[in-house]
């Protein structure tokens, strides 16, 4: 058991001490939904291995007991299996298997064409001794451009994210939280990304009405407000310029799984529909 409820995560941060990793912003919610206290040991890229005592150069990592578990997932699989009597992460095989694939949709959509429109802010607001650090190792991800190339045009691409995060936002329209009335490990991981955003986004990523606003401000205010630390940056306030395309779809879901068959009366509207057209 924790001494003391009390486990250490190594954390990965930047200039300002706000966490830039969304796997440890995973991890620090996985901890606090399991009721622990966490005793951060603060840091940046560079020294992690010193960190660590040789033991991992990428983090999260945690120490219960004086037992290290290193990798985010293998540390939520630590928390269900040690501490069963304590409120589940993923409860059930079958929740793991779709919160990997939420979490690998956000990434692809989401995350990729964000790195590339944030990446300088990414470097720029990193601690200065890591500023070198990643922008050399950055430059993989990026297919051999420098970062200063790969931010060119960003203000034309960002705009285009939002569009296609639809269905995340039906998905939320219907329920509080992934997890259904309560969050869980779904949530986590998928708050991880835009609290990744928000520690580096040095303009707006949604526009102020986004209705996935709600979902993100009850996430971000969990736990006595994990995710406000005073280095975040807020997602909202993008200003759409003409030609930009509509950030969500503002009128209700005609079929598919924005409405439910009750009956006929229930069809009727989207049947006129598709008669008319």
């Amino acid at each position: 058991m924790a001494e003391n409820n009390h486990i250490t995560l190594y954390d990965l941060q930047v200039a300002s001490g706000c966490t830039i990793s969304p796997f440890v912003w995973a991890t620090k919610y996985a901890l606090k939904h399991n009721g622990f206290e966490i005793d951060i040991v603060p840091g940046g890229f560079t020294d992690i291995l010193e960190r660590t005592g040789g033991r991992s150069e990428r983090l999260p990592a945690i120490v219960a007991s004086g037992r290290w578990v290193l990798d985010s997932w293998l540390i939520a699989e630590y928390l269900d299996e040690t501490y069963p009597d304590r409120p589940m992460l993923c409860g059930d095989p079958s929740v793991k298997v779709l919160t990997k694939f939420v979490e690998s949709w956000l990434w692809r959509t989401a995350v990729s064409p964000w790195f590339t429109c944030y990446i300088k802010n990414y470097r720029d607001q990193s601690m200065p001794q890591d500023h070198e650090y990643v922008t050399q190792s950055r430059r993989a991800f990026l297919g051999g451009r420098s970062i200063e190339e790969a931010v060119v045009g960003r203000e034309d691409r960002t705009p285009l994210v939002p569009p296609t995060l639809e269905p995340f936002r039906q998905l939320l329209a219907e329920h509080r939280w992934l997890g259904g009335d309560k969050p869980n490990y779904a949530d986590y991981r998928a708050l991880a990304v835009f609290l990744w955003l928000a520690s580096i986004a040095s303009t707006p990523a949604l526009t102020d009405d986004d209705p996935l606003r709600a979902w993100l401000d009850r996430g971000f205010d969990l736990y006595g407000g994990l995710g406000r630390h005073p280095g975040m940056r807020s997602l909202f306030g993008l200003k759409l310029r003409p030609g930009d395309p509509e950030p969500f779809t503002k009128t209700p879901g005609g079929g598919g799984i924005a409405s439910r068959n009750t009956g006929p009366a229930s069809t009727r509207g989207e049947s006129d529909r598709l008669k008319r057209a």
